[in-house]
């Protein structure tokens, strides 16, 4: 490393180290080389061992965008860190670290609070409710996380921080580690860092797995349309592989959810495309409702993901694959996981006694529109998405018409989707773009990362804008201009003020975020307006606008009251559902 830092990881490890070396070494060690946050007084001092250990500072706008960062970097990284500051910082985390409970994404949340000493002695102190609670925030923090470590006791702390990491791992979950800052510098056992933190998944009992992995066979074998339904946690806890083993033994049909979109690979023989009830594609919904076996993987049955709850599958034709159980049918088989199962079914399938059909070919993307002088609709321009892409693009979707159009782009080979389908928060995807790019650089890998965003929800968390460029991210933003929040107005309002956004030059944001022209022409983004089909086109053959680096800010306008189909049906069924909850 540079400079006069020194790798905690050439050190003698035999002797005591300082918890700051000992936790900044483990996040090092399961993957972490970027670390998102503020700075506060509480946490001050703890920052100042980052470099040492091989971390990097990234330095977030404010605190949601940095939690919505952090889990963007997780989803590519695998997991990821967030620091704040005690009471004012960590709450205004919050809701990122909610929205990854949710949609189970790693992050480690970590807090710089007051001493032990002024905890001890209820000091009235700054950023505190001034009553002498301390532990209040991390009561709040409890309910969304899976772990939450105080490190107070010296002789317990190491313990603390290797349980808190492999629990956010394995149960791919946020945790919250509450750090007193006199225990900063307090000496633990360095010796335990030579030991990595064991992250292998425990094993099913065999005898339990061996049964479950029969009766699935069984139901396998005599199906005479059986298809594969692959969702988001089949992502989140990390069974693609052998999701993909299982479709290359026995060419089931595979489709995805609107969560899983960018699990499988699009350009495989098997693929059939998005799944989601009464808003698929007719042939999809056709092709997955006739089946009589459906083997889900990570289902995660929420209203968006289903289209308002329109799935049209019987469970007794179901077999269902989770990360804490498998269930066949009616019948459920507790702490039998999902991973051991897919293997033994891999490997002991009788393909002579299988009986597949073959998937239907995913909708066509539309022609190229040159010449035509036309809006952008939103019909036309997700299928011509499809050919804009690049293998191996990460492409984030923004709740609204983003989420709901992708659904009809063919990812190319080695692509990755990611969206907030469940917590739906919207601004999600600015932060999540930004983490999600600097997770790619920071595993080494050339990957262009491309934003769709909706004008509404860029508002909230535009700022994070000035995180890219600060760090030569390779980004592009598509912010679409269709004067507010469209899915709101499809479900309520269509003319309603309160779905309305005051218009801005979005544009010029990066000129403003750049630190002015001059800045802005010396670090390389570019900023473009397209109105018309025939602008897109122009845009998409662009070989300066392709083959660039940093950031590309990309206006693009649409009508006001255009959506995706798929959106339009979704909101129809959440407008009915509303209306029966009242």
């Amino acid at each position: 490393m540079a400079g006069n830092t020194v790798d905690i990881r050439t050190k003698n490890l035999t002797k005591p180290v300082d918890v700051a070396d000992y936790l900044f070494t483990r996040l090092h060690q399961i993957g972490v080389r970027s670390v998102h946050g503020l700075p506060g007084d509480y946490n001050l001092v703890a920052l100042d061992y980052l470099p040492q250990n091989g971390l990097k500072w990234v330095g977030s706008v404010n605190e949601l965008n940095a939690a919505y960062a952090a889990d963007g970097y997780a989803r590519i990284k695998g997991i990821s860190a967030l620091i704040t500051t005690f009471g004012v910082g960590e709450l205004s985390a919050l809701n990122g670290v909610a929205g990854a409970y949710s949609e189970m994404v790693p992050v480690v949340h970590i807090v710089g609070c007051p001493s032990t000493i002024s905890q001890r002695n209820g000091m009235l102190l700054h950023h505190t409710l001034g009553n002498g609670d301390f532990g209040v925030f991390a009561e709040m923090s409890k309910a969304v996380s899976c772990e939450v470590a105080k490190l107070t006791e010296p002789a317990e702390i190491a313990a603390q921080i290797d349980h808190a990491l492999r629990e956010c791992y394995l149960k791919s979950r946020p945790v919250y580690i509450m750090w007193p800052t006199d225990r900063v510098t307090t000496k633990v056992e360095g010796a335990r860092l030579d030991t990595p933190i064991d992250l292998r998944e425990p094993e099913n009992e065999a005898e339990r797995e061996d049964y479950v992995v029969d009766v699935v066979l069984r139901y396998l074998h005599k199906a005479t349309n059986p298809v594969l339904l692959v969702d988001a946690c089949a992502i989140r806890h990390r069974v693609l592989d052998e999701v993909h083993a299982l479709i290359e033994k026995t060419k089931i049909p595979v489709f995805v959810t609107p969560m899983g979109k960018g699990a499988i690979d699009e350009t495989h023989e098997t693929f059939g495309g998005v799944y989601a009830g009464d808003a698929s594609h007719p042939d999809v919904k056709e092709a997955v409702e006739s089946s009589d076996l459906v083997l889900t993987v990570g289902a995660l049955k929420s209203d968006f993901n289903t289209a308002g709850f329109s799935y049209r599958l019987s469970q007794m034709n179901t077999v269902d694959f989770h990360s804490t159980y498998c269930a066949v049918r009616y019948s459920e088989y507790p702490g039998v996981k999902m991973r051991g199962v897919l293997k033994k079914v891999t490997d002991r399938v009788d393909i002579g006694q299988l009986s597949v059909k073959k998937a239907p070919k995913p909708p066509q993307t539309v022609a190229k529109a040159t010449g035509d002088n036309g809006p952008v609709t939103q019909a036309w321009f997700w299928p011509r998405i499809t050919e804009f892409l690049k293998d191996d693009d990460i492409v984030v979707t923004e709740t609204g018409t983003a989420n709901f159009g992708i659904w009809d782009t063919k990812f190319p080979k080695g692509a990755t989707g990611l969206n907030q389908t469940l917590w739906g928060s919207i601004g999600w995807a600015v932060g999540a773009c930004q983490g999600a790019a600097l997770g790619a650089k920071d595993a080494q890998q050339q990957r262009r990362t491309i934003l769709f965003e909706g004008d509404g929800s860029f508002q909230l968390t535009a700022q994070e804008l000035s995180t890219m460029i600060k760090h030569e991210l390779d980004v592009i933003i598509f912010v679409i201009c269709n004067d507010g929040y469209t899915i709101e107005r499809f479900i309520h309002g269509m003319e309603a003020e309160y779905n309305d956004v005051v218009q801005w030059d979005y544009k010029e944001l990066v000129t403003v975020f750049s630190g002015g022209p001059e800045k802005q022409a010396k670090n390389g983004t570019k900023k473009y307006t397209v109105k018309t089909k025939d602008e897109v086109e122009k845009l998409f053959a662009d070989k300066d606008f392709n083959e660039r680096k940093g950031l590309r800010f990309v206006e693009i306008y649409m009508p006001k009251e255009d959506a995706p189909r798929s959106l339009q049906t979704t909101a129809e069924a959440s407008a009915r559902n509303n209306a029966k909850s009242e």
